[in-house]
């Protein structure tokens, strides 16, 4: 494995946990041959293997759910990309220099959704989470590491690449 390996599938009744799980066990067979080992948690809530020296990420959305697997830790975060978001949370979320791109983007909605994927799979890849308002980034909403797939805006960041 170079880098990291990504599935997706439609929820399509399931529940978005179980169906990340399922992408999980199905990229680790694939990658390995061999049997999903047990997933533990941190006390902080990110998911792990004990004894792998793989990494994974999942995210699910309210129609999709999306799984990467890595040699590194990575974090994977995706939104639909006709979700109506609120744009007052740009004030509260986006950093100063985030602001100035979003403020600048023809499509606004568009551009604080993209840094918002970029925002949680950065928290999903620090295992720190949201906590509070994550105004302390550095992101583009143009990033190379956001993906469209299926109708979600999707981003995949890996260990030593994100802006913090």
């Amino acid at each position: 494995m170079e880098s990291w390996i990504l599935a997706w599938t439609r929820l399509d009744g399931r529940g978005g946990h179980e169906a990340g799980r399922q992408l999980l066990a199905e990229l680790y067979r694939q990658e390995t041959g061999e049997e999903c080992p047990p997933v533990l948690v941190t006390n902080r809530g990110k998911p792990y293997f004990q004894d792998s020296p793989l990494h994974f990420s999942i995210s699910h959305t309210k129609n999709h759910a999306f799984c990467v697997l890595s040699p590194v830790p990575v974090g994977i975060d995706g939104e639909e990309m006709d979700r109506n978001v609120n744009p007052r949370l740009a004030e509260k979320i986006l950093s100063p220099r985030e602001y100035s791109r979003y403020d600048a983007a023809s499509d606004k909605r568009r551009a604080l959704l993209r840094l918002w994927v970029l925002k949680e799979a950065a928290a999903k890849l620090s295992g720190e989470g949201l906590q509070g308002y994550p105004n302390h980034t550095d992101f583009d909403p143009e990033d190379d590491r956001i993906f469209e797939i299926d109708g979600c805006y999707v981003a995949v960041l890996k260990e030593n690449d994100h802006a913090v």
